[in-house]
Formats: C-alpha cells, sequence, structure tokens
C-alpha cells in the first residue's frame, strides 16, 4: 500500500485588521489652539487700551461729566448731542477741515507725480527720493516748530520773499484769519507728501516690467504708460490714500495746535474736542459726544469712498 504524503503548503492567513476610529490627532488640535495662544496678549492690550476706552467715552457721551472722579456722572440722554449741531461755536469748526482736504489731494498729486517720475532712471534718483522723504521722519511737533519760525513776521519766509524782490506779499501768515488755514495746510503737505511717496512708489515698482517693455515696443509713451498701466496697477494704494488722507484731514491736530493754538480761525474740530473736554471747561460728556461725532463721520466718509471705488482685484493683462 503506498501511502501518499500530501505535502500542503501553508497559505499565510489574511487577517483583517479593522481599522478603529482614531481620535482627532493631537498635532491638529495643537495648530489650531496655537495661535490663539500668540494673539491672546494682543488681543488683551487691544481690547484693554482701545475698545474699554471706546465704551467708556461713549458712555460720557450721554452724561454732564466734568473729568472729576467726585463728581456724578448725570445721564442727560442725546443733549449733548443736539448741543453740536445746535452751539454756535462748534459746528462752524467743521469748515476748517476743507483746507486740510484739499491740501491732502495736493499732496496726493505731487507725491503720485514724484513716484511716477523717480519710478523711471533718472539721475540722482536715490538722492531725491531721500529728500522727499525726508518729512516724514521728522516729529509732527518739531515740524510745527521749524515753521512756526518761518511764518512769523520777518521771519524766513519774509526774508526770502525779500531777497527775490517780492516783499510786497509779506504779510501775518499765521495772523491774518484769512491765510492763517492756507499755511498750516501747506505745512502739512510738506510734511505727509513724502508718506504718499513712498506708498506710490512701492506699488508702481511691483507692476511687471514686461508690461512697460511692451509698451515700449507699441510705442507709448510715459503719459499713456501712466495713464494704462500706472494707474490702473496702484489703484488700490489711490484709494488707501484717499481714505487716509480724508481721515486725517478731518482728524488734523497737531500742525494747527502747535503753531497757533487754534487762534485766528484755526480752530479745528479735534482742537476744539480737547478745548472742551480738557480745558477750563472741563465738559467731557459734551467732547465725548464730539469724538463719537468724528468717529461716526470719518466711518461713513470711509464707507462712501469704497462705495464710489469699489476695491476690485486689479488685472493688466
Amino acid at each position: 500500500m503506498t501511502n501518499v504524503t500530501e505535502t500542503t503548503t501553508p497559505v499565510p492567513a489574511i487577517t483583517a485588521q479593522k481599522k478603529k476610529p482614531s481620535a482627532r490627532p493631537a498635532g491638529r488640535r495643537d495648530r489650531k489652539i496655537t495661535p490663539w495662544l500668540f494673539l491672546i496678549v494682543p488681543l488683551a492690550l487691544l481690547g484693554l487700551f482701545t475698545y474699554l476706552p471706546a465704551a467708556n467715552m461713549l458712555y460720557y457721551s450721554f452724561t454732564t461729566w466734568n473729568g472729576f472722579e467726585a463728581t456724578p456722572k448725570e445721564f442727560v440722554g442725546l443733549d449733548n448731542y443736539a448741543a453740536i449741531f445746535t452751539r454756535d461755536d462748534i459746528l462752524p469748526v467743521f469748515l476748517v477741515s476743507v483746507y486740510y482736504i484739499g491740501a491732502s489731494f495736493l499732496q496726493m498729486a505731487i507725491a503720485l507725480y514724484f513716484a511716477t517720475l523717480l519710478s523711471f532712471s533718472t539721475w540722482f534718483q536715490n538722492l531725491f527720493k531721500g529728500i522727499l522723504f525726508f518729512p516724514s521722519l521728522i516729529n509732527g511737533v518739531a515740524i510745527g516748530f521749524v515753521f512756526l519760525y518761518l511764518f512769523q513776521p520777518n521771519g524766513t519766509l519774509d526774508g526770502v520773499l525779500g531777497v527775490l524782490g517780492l516783499g510786497d506779499l509779506s504779510q501775518q501768515w499765521l495772523g491774518d484769519p484769512g491765510v492763517v488755514n492756507y499755511s498750516l495746510a501747506a505745512t502739512s503737505v510738506w510734511r505727509y507728501t513724502g508718506l504718499n511717496f513712498v506708498l506710490f512708489l512701492g506699488a508702481i515698482q511691483s507692476i511687471p516690467k514686461e508690461l512697460y517693455e511692451a509698451a515700449d515696443l507699441d510705442g507709448a509713451n510715459r503719459w499713456q504708460q501712466f495713464r494704462f498701466i500706472i494707474a490702473p496697477g496702484i489703484k488700490r494704494i489711490i484709494s488707501l490714500s484717499f481714505i487716509l488722507a480724508i481721515s486725517g484731514s478731518l482728524a488734523v491736530f497737531e500742525i494747527p495746535f502747535i503753531m497757533t493754538g487754534g487762534a485766528n480761525g484755526s480752530m479745528t474740530f479735534v482742537i476744539k474736542t480737547v478745548t472742551l473736554g480738557l480745558g477750563v471747561f472741563h465738559k467731557v460728556g459734551l467732547a465725548s459726544a464730539m469724538a463719537v461725532v468724528l468717529l461716526i463721520i470719518v466711518l461713513l466718509v470711509t464707507a462712501l469712498q469704497r462705495r464710489l471705488v469699489p476695491d476690485d482685484k486689479v488685472d493688466l493683462s
């Protein structure tokens, strides 16, 4: 009898391993929590020094508080807001902002012109960039004192006019109510043109050079390059500059306060607010209401500007 030995090759057993539903990886949780850990301190400081004072200011605007802790805060509703639009010494100071709004448009035009000019190859390019940007590095108080001596009677400006044979044009640059706001607005133009110049120059230099090369091949001159390449390419920066210029013109304070203190018709809305709240009047409630009104006006102007000039994506291709 023959024994048949059956050799069987062992087949490895296939073990079906069921995947257990794993919990969310710890690393993923950490990636979501870590940014908030970095934001805790900045958000706390922002709330403590920005939003909490703003909330207090809003509360004070409905009271007659005079700024002294021992004095009770009597709730008066909307009386402070009504006084802003009825008192003869508050509403007219808004008109002073018109001078600075006009000056802001002038400074943006000057900055855009020089930014466009110096974006191309010119003689002493870096020197002119430094000269234009230099005023932005100076403290506003120092600028106020410098121009205070420039505009004083028989000062630097009058001396220069005398040398040029234009001495008859000398006048009370800061003492004449009809001239003082023009002098202060010109000071603001000198101070802020450099900042707008840097913004415009950086935006222009970010435009691809291939576009200029293609324009040169098509025979486009400098004006056509500005109109069809530069202006559309820096549309967002121009829009931002308009927002900063208008909001800054409504809230101007430093230059007129240092140079005139708001005298001779140069009182701005912010100087008036500070005078009422921290001066001899101690009307903190009314000053707070004025600050709230100014904030609302700036927000409305910004929203209107964004509506008229929407922030569309720039496409030059």
